[in-house]
């Protein structure tokens, strides 16, 4: 549950989504579109700002567009790529 209050956090200060709180994004809302419509701008900053936060790259479209659907296939994506991580150490 903290990972995905830290993503609702990053997304908020990162994106300068101002108007919104973490409580007020559901964990199945969509990222872009109807949803809390971003577009393919905040797609490049969130890619780059997984990295920072998080330490975790997202390589191509193919891995990033089911990523980065809604919080919860989000974080989904950072525990997966995290535990790969660990694995390879």
């Amino acid at each position: 549950m903290e990972l995905k209050r830290k993503l609702k956090e990053m997304i908020i200060e990162e994106l300068q989504l101002e108007d919104l709180t973490p409580d007020e994004i559901d964990d199945d809302t969509p990222l872009f579109g109807e949803g809390l419509g971003l577009d393919s701008l905040d797609a490049v900053e969130l890619v780059v700002q997984l990295q920072v936060h998080f330490g975790v790259e997202i390589k191509n479209i193919e891995e990033g567009r089911p990523a980065l659907q809604s919080i919860n296939t989000l974080a989904q994506f950072v525990k997966t790529k995290q535990a790969e991580t660990v694995n390879e150490v």
